[in-house]
Order: C-alpha cells, then sequence, then structure tokens
C-alpha cells in the first residue's frame, strides 16, 4: 500500500498510466498484438460452425434447442461486466483505489454469472441430447461456445488475481499496465459474445 501512497502523492503522473513507461507501452502493444492472434482462432471457429450448423444427423436443431430468453439474460450480464471493466479503468487512471477494486469485483461477479447461465445451458442442451459427440453441429457448436466460456473462466481467474496484487502494491506504473491489458481481454470476449449471440443464437432461430 505504500506504493499506493506515493502515486497518489505525485502531481505529475500521467493521466493514463497504463502507458506512462515504455514497458507499459510494449505490454499494451504486444497484448493487441496476441489479441490479433486470437481474433484469428475464434474466426476459424466461427467458419467451422456456420459450415456445420445444419449438420445435426437427425438430432435437434437451433430453433429446437435455444432458448433467447436466457441467451439475452446472458448477453446483458456479460455487456454489464464490460461497462464495469471501463468504470474500473477509470477510476485506476483517477489513482482511486477503492473504486478501482469495487468494479472490478463486479465485473468478476458478472463474469461469474455468465457462467453460470452457460453452465445451466450446456446441461439442458446435454439432456435434449446436443451433445459434443451427437453430430457435426454439436461438436462445432461446442468449441466455438466453449472455447469462448474457456476465455471468461481465464479472464476472471486473471482479473481476480490482479485484484489480489493491487490490493498488496497499489495503483503503480507497474500494477496499471497489468490491469488495462486484462481490460483489454474482457472487453475483447465481450465483443465476441455479440457475435455468437448473433451468428450462433438468433440465426439459429431463424433456421
Amino acid at each position: 500500500m505504500a506504493a499506493q501512497t506515493e502515486v497518489k502523492a505525485n502531481p505529475n503522473m500521467p493521466n493514463h498510466l497504463e502507458t506512462a513507461t515504455l514497458d507499459g507501452k510494449n505490454k499494451v502493444l504486444g497484448f493487441w498484438l496476441f489479441l490479433g492472434a486470437e481474433t484469428v482462432l475464434f474466426a476459424c471457429l466461427f467458419g467451422t460452425y456456420l459450415a456445420l450448423r445444419n449438420q445435426t444427423m437427425g438430432g435437434p436443431d437451433g430453433q429446437e434447442l435455444f432458448d433467447l430468453k436466457l441467451v439475452a439474460a446472458a448477453t446483458a450480464i456479460l455487456l454489464t461486466s464490460s461497462l464495469t471493466s471501463v468504470l474500473a479503468m477509470m477510476k485506476m487512471n483517477q489513482l482511486n483505489y477503492k473504486a478501482m477494486q469495487l468494479w472490478l469485483g463486479i465485473t468478476v461477479l458478472l463474469g461469474a454469472s455468465f457462467l453460470g447461465l452457460e453452465i445451466y445451458e450446456f446441461i439442458h442442451y446435454v439432456h435434449e441430447g446436443h451433445t459434443f459427440m451427437s453430430s457435426a453441429f454439436g461438436s462445432s457448436f461446442y468449441a466455438l461456445v466453449g472455447t469462448h466460456g474457456a476465455h471468461v473462466t481465464f479472464g476472471i481467474i486473471w482479473i481476480s488475481t490482479l485484484m489480489i496484487q493491487a490490493a498488496k502494491r497499489g495503483i503503480t506504473k507497474e500494477t496499471a499496465p497489468k490491469l488495462f491489458v486484462s481490460s483489454l481481454y474482457w472487453h475483447f470476449i465481450d465483443v465476441v459474445w455479440v457475435f455468437i449471440f448473433s451468428l450462433v443464437y438468433l440465426l439459429g432461430k431463424v433456421g
């Protein structure tokens, strides 16, 4: 917490702590490159799903399976978590440690709620005979949506770990870039979910 006090007392601290140092700028740049690779990964998964989504092998299809009310609720929760992540970064640059931790904590809770709904959804699908091995549709669906869910899980663990680190070190030029790139990651998985909601669930209901 001493580092946090030192930062707050410095009137010359830049407005954007995440890029205040060369190391911070490199972290942010490197992470943008990483997100480019992640975009390619999800593009491949989306392409595979769209090519195979009608290959149900006589099993249930999206029109029969998808509950848009449940998915819409999960979408609203995840998009709200993107907003709380933005608020956390605003408070970080204002050097407001308590408010930053509060908004990060809410982000984590919302992410966990989203995962809970997704797990409930998957259990329901399995009971309906829609499994990873039931058809090409099932395999491509779980590969895409499951990979996104794994990313959400990783994001929750990552942000929680950084919250613990911030509790020990405070808001500094060293911790700020880590917090910022975790926020970028969270926004990325939110954007991916918007595409999943549109191309998987809405398109699936249309047929």
